[in-house]
């Protein structure tokens, strides 16, 4: 069995912390006029484009850019052009496409089907010299650098922070630029966090709920994939307002949930949640502030918009040491590849 702190996936993902330093270093002027430019254009609305860990952080996307901007943002699926073909009108639109590789074939196709429908299209990619950056009106580099673990970290983290990054600026906005800017320093915090309750609850566990709501969604999302990929967990992801709608029939001793609550406003209804359910015997994980009766993994204080961040980077790490703990190796995850090429 591998020593978790030996994995690709431990070491690539505790490299977050210098990855958005990079980011910060190299390219505050650059993505200073991609959001000048994205005031002049001003989209109607933004369509994301997508798979895998790079469509959770568009769900981060959405929820930053609706709250921050108040521009409806959309998921585009890109089977709608690469396998039905069909053309929509994106005049005036801002196709915003996130992908590690920058190869697979059906974001490819989508971005050239949303250029020649008249939007604009943005790609935040870490391959720079990838057909994806080439076919794009604006490129803004997640400075990953080589990812070799099958599962995703660094280049998840460095996804959010350059959508951070670019909303900031083009939203103006003081708070989100400190934020990002301070940014290192947190993940480097959030990377010390404790969370040997995670690893107690889940090793034994077969199935289980992760929940988050707004922009703590995305990283639900994220932490469900990765269960499923790393540590052999069946694991859902849900927003705590749609978990009520069927999924609760499921609820017993033996399903532990893992919820994420940034301090914003979903934070009070996913707390009253955690205690709910923790008063009838469930297992309940809160990454967030302290809740009476509740198992808490610790989380630095943040705004709401870098929680997310914190939480992964915290997330990642105790992940990967699940996974070897449950008997897995999380750099070899069975039946998959790095680049997964869908048409």
């Amino acid at each position: 069995m591998p020593d978790a702190a030996a994995t690709r996936m431990y070491q690539e993902a505790r490299e977050a912390r210098e990855r958005v330093q990079i980011q910060i270093d190299r390219d505050a002027p650059h993505v200073a006029r991609i959001a000048a430019a994205l005031r002049d254009f001003k989209p109607r609305m933004v369509l994301t484009s997508a798979r895998g860990s790079s469509d959770h952080a568009a769900t981060y996307a959405r929820y930053l850019i609706e709250t921050s901007l108040g521009l409806v943002t959309s998921s585009a699926s890109p089977s709608v052009s690469s396998v039905y073909g069909a053309r929509q009108d994106l005049s005036q639109c801002l196709f915003l496409v996130i992908s590690q590789s920058g190869r697979s074939p059906d974001l490819l196709t989508a971005a050239a089907a949303a250029k020649a429908s008249g939007a604009l299209v943005v790609a935040l990619v870490n391959a720079e010299d990838s057909p994806l950056a080439a076919a794009a009106d604006h490129v803004i580099p997640l400075r990953a650098g080589p990812e070799l673990s099958v599962a995703a970290t660094k280049s998840y983290i460095c996804a959010l922070a350059a959508i951070l990054h670019l909303v900031a600026h083009w939203s103006a906005n003081p708070s989100l630029l400190d934020g990002f800017a301070r940014l290192p320093a947190q993940l480097d915090a959030s990377w010390q966090l404790d969370w040997q309750p995670m690893i107690d609850a889940l090793q034994p566990a077969h199935n289980l709920f992760v929940l988050g709501r707004g922009l703590g969604l995305g990283v639900a999302q994220e932490a469900a994939l990765k269960f499923k990929e790393t540590c052999g967990l069946h694991a859902e992801a849900f927003s705590s307002a749609e978990v009520r709608h069927g999924p609760m029939a499921l609820l017993e001793k033996k399903l532990p949930i893992l919820m994420f609550a940034q301090n914003d406003e979903t934070r009070p209804g996913l707390e009253a949640l955690a205690q709910e359910w923790s008063a009838r015997g469930v297992h309940v994980l809160l990454a967030g502030r302290e809740v009476p009766g509740v198992k808490r993994l610790p989380m630095i204080e943040a705004d709401a918009a870098v929680a997310p961040l914190l939480f992964a980077q915290a997330f990642y790490r105790w992940a990967a040491t699940l996974s070897v703990a449950r008997g897995y190796d999380p750099d070899h995850p069975p039946h998959l590849k790095k680049v997964t090429e869908t048409i």
